[in-house]
């Protein structure tokens, strides 16, 4: 407006410059008010005569409401505006606080990559502009219910797992404060996690038959220490020839690739010593490498093969069930307490093992009818 000539109206405050039309290129009146407010001189736009059909009377109008406060002042409204998008900015909302927890998390493991597709494809859409303290339990029970319909008690667990984790996170590291327990509660599905997998005697056989007619004996030799050892299938993969003690027969299962992210050991029994020798070493630190010598991420084609070949039921896992197998026959042995089986296993509590419980009481009761032989008497 520098260098413009005011003309003033016959409304107090309210002047006006003659300005061209960006698109008629006529002349046009800009309307402007004046006025102080707080002991300030305030004087900004209020509108153009034929873009906002703005006329004398009702920039007086605007003038009277801005000094009255009933609308901002330009500035006002303007430090309103920035406030707000700083207040936007600031607010930890589910899908911020999951950016800075996959940040502090760094490595992205086997675990983390389903829980970004858990994230992604179950919770994104539906929760990601939500503030932790918005969230209520009737929408965690419509979720859950609309989980069950498309996946399993287990996996709509892991799930609902997932968001519970990341109000815990925001509520750890002084992002959020903690939800009222009266207006969230999460509910989990009931899973039935007592499912064992094993082998008779017989399908063990065939198993091992199978194993040894597979044409990948590398491959051959992963499924022959997931029985051997019960490891699980992520430690499989992660396996790095480092990690093996020849010597002192150990095999040290790394934190950073274990489910309890804890380092531990576990013995090499004689079985396990002759399977790992007869793995060919290639030029790569995996055991088991993909491949491009990095590590694995996919068994599945060859242990369906070998499971088919072997000629176990289509439910049988591949791997779990080779785990499940390990612990079952080494529970009904009568040789290996559930402790001991609990460290073999590095299950992360005793009540992970107690599933076996059932096999180590029929061993128990075999030795028992035992002492009835050798106690009970003759005729």
């Amino acid at each position: 407006m520098a260098g413009a000539k005011r003309i003033k109206t016959n409304y107090p405050g309210v002047f006006f410059i003659e300005s061209v039309h960006e698109l008629t290129k006529k002349i046009e009146k800009v309307y402007y008010v004046r006025f102080r407010k707080n002991g300030k001189l305030v004087e900004e736009k209020v509108g153009r005569q034929y873009r906002d059909d703005m006329t004398p009377a009702k920039a007086s109008k605007l003038r009277a409401m801005k000094i009255d406060g009933d609308i901002p002042t330009n500035d006002e409204a303007r430090v309103a505006q920035k406030a707000a998008k700083e207040a936007e900015h600031a607010k930890w909302t589910v899908g911020k606080i999951w950016d800075e927890y996959l940040r502090q998390r760094g490595e992205v493991t086997k675990s983390l990559r389903s829980d970004i597709n858990r994230y992604n494809k179950y919770l994104k859409d539906q929760f990601e502009n939500y503030e932790t303290e918005e969230l209520r339990t009737i929408e965690i029970d419509r979720l859950r219910s609309d989980l069950l319909k498309k996946l399993s008690p287990q996996s709509t667990k892991h799930v609902l797992a997932l968001l519970k984790r990341i109000v815990n996170f925001s509520i750890k590291k002084g992002l959020c404060h903690a939800p009222d327990p009266r207006l969230l509660h999460f509910e989990m599905p009931k899973v039935d996690n007592t499912k064992t997998e094993s082998m008779t005697q017989e399908q063990l056989k065939a198993f091992w038959r199978a194993l040894d007619e597979e044409v990948d004996q590398n491959a051959a030799s992963l499924l022959r220490l997931a029985l051997a050892t019960g490891m699980r299938r992520g430690a499989l993969f992660a396996l790095k020839w480092e990690d093996i003690d020849f010597e002192e027969r150990f095999i040290t299962l790394r934190g950073e690739a274990a489910k309890k992210r804890k380092t531990e050991k576990i013995p090499m029994a004689q079985l396990t010593y002759d399977i790992l020798r007869q793995i060919d070493q290639v030029e790569s630190e995996y055991v088991f490498p993909g491949h491009d010598g990095s590590m694995r991420t996919e068994f599945v084609r060859i242990a369906r093969r070998v499971r088919d070949k072997a000629g176990l039921p289509k439910d049988f896992r591949p791997l779990h069930g080779l785990r499940h197998t390990f612990a079952s026959l080494l529970a009904s042995s009568g040789k290996v307490d559930l402790y001991t089986l609990q460290k073999l296993l590095s299950h992360g509590s005793p009540q992970m093992t107690q599933r076996y419980a059932h096999l180590a009481d029929e061993s128990l009761r075999r030795a028992a009818s035992v002492a009835d032989d050798v106690l009970g008497g003759g005729d």
